[in-house]
């Protein structure tokens, strides 16, 4: 077992389950998947360029990603229904624990001039999505062998009911949310 599911199952389910008085264990909030994205608008002059980011993706993710195709047209950006655009994969069980063990121990520490995470990133419903500038802050990519440095977002996916309870289980965790009130 992975050291964050450890973590998980032995200190933040029974914090959680206590500090919000849930009358049931299968209410406490968990991590049910992670979704690695990366959007590329260049790809549509440069399929080179899809197959780098794949790549990279793959690095990073230990598990291939599924290419995304446009879902309509958009004459301002050139842009035709069905088009590769992007990179996405879902992480779920081990490689999840052990992408945000990566995440939060590794890769945030290495981001410049890194101040902490903003902690308005819920979209409501539990679910936290974070930008990342570029793909060098993991360990596994080597800087010799990148084309350009590409950002990605990540999306971790929680059960919790609302946001309060997601961001206290991603405190809990690890994440290094920053002290200071975003606009």
């Amino acid at each position: 077992m992975n050291r964050m599911q450890e973590l998980y199952k032995n200190e933040v389910a029974p914090a959680l389950f206590k500090s919000f008085s849930f009358k049931n264990v299968m209410q406490v909030p968990r991590i049910e998947k992670v979704v690695l994205n990366i959007g590329l608008g260049e790809a549509m002059d440069n399929p080179k360029a899809l197959e780098a980011a794949t790549a990279d993706l793959m690095t990073i993710a230990g598990q291939k990603p599924v290419q995304t195709k446009a879902r309509k047209s958009i004459a301002n950006f050139k842009l035709r229904e069905g088009g590769l655009i992007g990179a996405k994969v879902t992480l779920r069980g081990p490689r999840m624990w052990a992408f945000i063990d990566r995440l939060l121990n590794i890769a945030l520490p290495r981001v410049r001039d890194f101040r902490g995470v903003s902690a308005n990133a819920f979209d409501g419903r539990g679910n936290y999505t974070l930008g990342l500038k570029d793909q060098l802050v993991f360990p596994e990519i080597e800087y010799d062998k990148i084309d350009k440095l590409r950002g990605m977002e990540v999306t971790i996916v929680t059960s919790a009911k609302n946001d309060d309870q997601a961001r206290a289980l991603l405190q809990l965790l690890g994440m290094p949310f920053s002290s200071k009130k975003e606009a």
